[in-house]
């Protein structure tokens, strides 16, 4: 049984550490699990009841939500900006959250992720994350953290899937959620 997990940056710069983990995560993916990186966030109109109106949903948004219907897990990666959650993510939330009881996080096991500049790695932001993810429906695993700090020196000429240390530290976020995912899609 193959696991699909959606992977969502809240970077949208091209040489985001973010997204540079991202990249990281699928190529480490074991066996029976596909991470596929959601591109198009930046197309996101920011969420508005008023256009979230069956068949008339912004484009960028519903292939947001049928990637996400389609994923069994979530693999969120945030970087920290001005101490919290970057816009472009939380918007996804947003999206995602909706119909109210219904949004494609529900029930869902989700794993939040992520690299700053700061020495803790963004864990502000990635807290905030693991909240508004929970609020919408998602099951957070509370347990799976990865904070890498000095994310601007640390990867400097580095890509994170050739730093040894990172790319065991990614495998084993991978697996777990895969994990989670499978016990969630055999129920």
């Amino acid at each position: 049984m193959s696991v699909r997990i959606l992977a969502l940056v809240g970077s949208l710069r091209a040489g985001s550490h973010n997204r540079q983990l991202a990249e990281a995560a699928v190529k480490l993916a074991p066996a029976g699990a596909e991470v596929e990186l959601f591109e198009g966030l930046a197309e996101v109109p920011f969420y508005n009841e008023d256009v979230d109106v069956e068949g008339s949903v912004p484009a960028p948004a519903a292939r947001l939500r049928a990637a996400a219907q389609a994923a069994d897990a979530f693999l969120v990666f945030s970087p920290e900006y001005n101490g919290t959650i970057p816009a472009v993510l939380k918007n996804a939330i947003d999206w995602l959250s909706r119909p109210y009881g219904a949004g494609a996080f529900t029930g869902k096991p989700v794993a939040v992720v992520g690299t700053a500049f700061g020495q803790y790695g963004g864990v502000w932001a990635q807290d905030d994350a693991r909240k508004a993810v929970g609020i919408a429906g998602g099951k957070v695993i509370e347990d799976i953290k990865l904070s890498i700090p000095g994310s601007v020196t640390r990867f400097a000429e580095t890509h994170p899937v050739d730093d040894a240390e990172v790319a065991a530290q990614l495998t084993e976020v991978v697996a777990r959620l895969h994990g989670h995912a499978g016990e969630t899609v055999a129920a």
